[in-house]
């Protein structure tokens, strides 16, 4: 049978409402006391009911995470970050795999909504106004993380995408590249697609070369697009002498095409990416590539939330955290 507080009580020799003060750490009992209640807990197995307590304190300690593809490492990585601030401030997990698609996403949102978890972090794609609709709902908090909103009127917690893409096409251009084609994104995407895309173009516009359609081809962030995307780059008559990516995946499937052609890398085509995850470092040869805190990101984000669960003050509700370009073997300097 289920142990329940009453036989805690029973057998530490206490009132059940000495029991709750110890299960709460409710400060005001006896060490002598809290200790023959523990033994008690010990000895019969007894677990709180955490479904009982969030009914009494309408709070369940718990939050939802919304992922986009739970396969991929980058995730992982913000996941890693929000569950170590979680632990820290005692809130639970609930974590979910949407495949980037908007009606699993929405439904996924509202799943969690009805298990009354105290908070809401969303990763995904696009934010369209049907999941605004679904966040405005909601009477807890939601934070954006690794996203941002459109119209910016969403909590979020994110870098500056376009300035990424920025500097890892001027870092091309710095070492003599004219003819820079790009990997992208789905432009639907308005990060990791459409933002990057426009650093590109922004900084071939500050160098003064003329962005060129045909050098762009569209991916959907996995290696087999790179590799498809690379094909077509080395099947031109005449293929660009660097190639920048949206994502270290799409980057190393580049790499991997231009090493099955024949070619190396950075001594025939360079390569640059962003995302810097752990695959940049152990592709030969090394990935340059722009870092995202990811970790930091998923950690900024469930603190953010934390926040805003417990209604305390909160002086920035758009977050931006820097970025940093790590260079290191895949990239050359044209003669």
């Amino acid at each position: 049978m289920t142990v329940t507080i009453y036989d805690v009580a029973r057998e530490a020799g206490v009132s059940m409402a000495t029991v709750s003060r110890v299960v709460n750490n409710n400060p005001n009992v006896k060490p002598q006391t809290r200790k023959k209640v523990y033994e008690a807990i010990e000895r019969l197995g007894y677990r709180p009911n955490a479904v009982a307590r969030g009914l009494a304190s309408k709070k369940t300690t718990t939050v939802g995470v919304v992922i986009p593809d739970i396969s991929n490492a980058i995730f992982a990585e913000v996941a890693r970050g929000i569950e170590d601030i979680a632990n820290m401030y005692h809130y639970n997990i609930i974590l979910c795999n949407a495949d980037k698609r908007k009606e699993k996403e929405i439904r996924v949102v509202n799943t969690l909504l009805e298990k009354q978890v105290d908070g809401l972090l969303f990763m995904g794609g696009t934010v369209t106004d049907e999941h605004l609709q679904a966040f405005k709902t909601a009477n807890v908090p939601i934070v954006l993380c690794a996203t941002t909103d459109e119209h910016g009127v969403m909590p979020s917690v994110d870098i500056d995408h376009e300035a990424a893409a920025y500097d890892a096409v001027s870092a091309l251009i710095a070492q003599g590249h004219r003819s820079i084609g790009m990997i992208s994104g789905t432009l639907q995407d308005p990060a990791n697609g459409y933002a990057r895309f426009q650093g590109y173009k922004r900084a071939l516009e500050a160098a003064g070369i003329a962005y060129d359609e045909s050098l762009v081809r569209v991916g959907n962030y996995r290696y087999e697009s790179g590799v498809e995307a690379m094909k077509f780059f080395l099947e031109r008559d005449k293929h660009p002498t660097a190639v920048f990516s949206a994502t270290d995946e799409m980057a190393i499937g580049a790499v991997h095409c231009i090493q099955d052609f024949g070619l190396k890398v950075p001594d025939d085509i360079s390569v640059i990416s962003v995302d810097n995850t752990r695959m940049a470092s152990m592709v030969r040869p090394q990935l340059s590539s722009v870092a995202q805190p990811m970790y930091d990101i998923g950690a900024v984000s469930m603190r953010l939330l934390t926040k805003l669960m417990k209604k305390e003050h909160v002086e920035h509700a758009r977050v931006t955290l820097p970025h940093e370009l790590i260079t290191r073997q895949s990239v050359a300097v044209l003669d």
